[in-house]
């Protein structure tokens, strides 16, 4: 789903393009108890309709099914999604919050080691993702504020509460989706959107475009992040 806009624009010309799509060994969910393992060529809506990760991960289900339209979660597939590394991208951010790890023809890579720029990710020449495999949390949440275009996110916050402890991932405000160590800490020491109420981010570092300024997104980031926060506790307890 992004290759052709790519093509158009010549932002790339490559001299072969290869169809993923009758490799169905790429497809497919599993439930392994504590881990949940996706094949790179699964679509959304089939990530967002699934039973397993609705039970088991209900956040990821949900990011699923709130990207882009019907036509896009159909087609897109998420390990084209986090091949591409877009800047305002859903599934990164899920990865990075979820401690995910990426599975690829040579190799196995932590997601805080993939994701590296804008649309640059750790994978080399000839290096294919086969499946994401993802640890389930004790709970998670994602908030966020899309553009009512394109859907993309302006600002979308992953929160989860992981085995090794709270991750906060955040997408579309920067050039690369990344991780707020201090709503982290915050989050480790109270688990409540009254921990992180507070906090801002600089917006040094933070896109600029004529969707918001750094500072805008600067606030979103803190309004996503409460609200991820508040979904994580309020489905924990449902």
């Amino acid at each position: 789903m992004s290759l052709l806009p790519v093509l158009k624009l010549r932002l790339d010309q490559p001299t072969d393009v290869i169809d993923l799509g009758y490799l169905d060994n790429l497809r497919g969910i599993q439930d392994e108890a504590d881990l949940i393992r996706i094949g790179a060529m699964t679509p959304h809506a089939v990530v967002a309709s699934s039973d397993v990760v609705r039970n088991k991960i209900p956040a990821l289900a949900k990011l699923a099914g709130s990207i882009g339209d019907p036509l896009i979660r159909n087609r897109g597939t998420i390990g084209g999604s986090i091949a591409n590394n877009d800047p305002s991208a859903d599934y990164p951010s899920a990865v990075l919050a979820l401690n995910a790890t990426v599975h690829t023809n040579r190799r196995s890579i932590a997601a805080d080691d993939f994701f590296l720029g804008m649309f640059e990710t750790a994978l080399e020449n000839g290096e294919l993702i086969l499946e994401v495999t993802f640890p389930v949390p004790k709970r998670a949440g994602y908030g966020r504020f899309p553009n009512p275009a394109s859907r993309y996110p302006l600002v979308g916050v992953f929160v989860a509460e992981t085995q090794e402890g709270p991750r906060v991932s955040v997408t579309g405000a920067a050039p690369c989706v990344f991780r707020f160590a201090e709503m982290e800490w915050a989050l480790a020491k109270n688990f409540d959107e009254i921990a992180i109420r507070e906090i801002r981010i600089s917006p040094d570092n933070l896109q600029s475009d004529l969707h918001g300024t750094p500072e805008y997104r600067a606030r979103l980031i803190t309004t996503m992040a409460r609200r991820a926060v508040v979904e994580t506790v309020t489905a924990a307890k449902a």
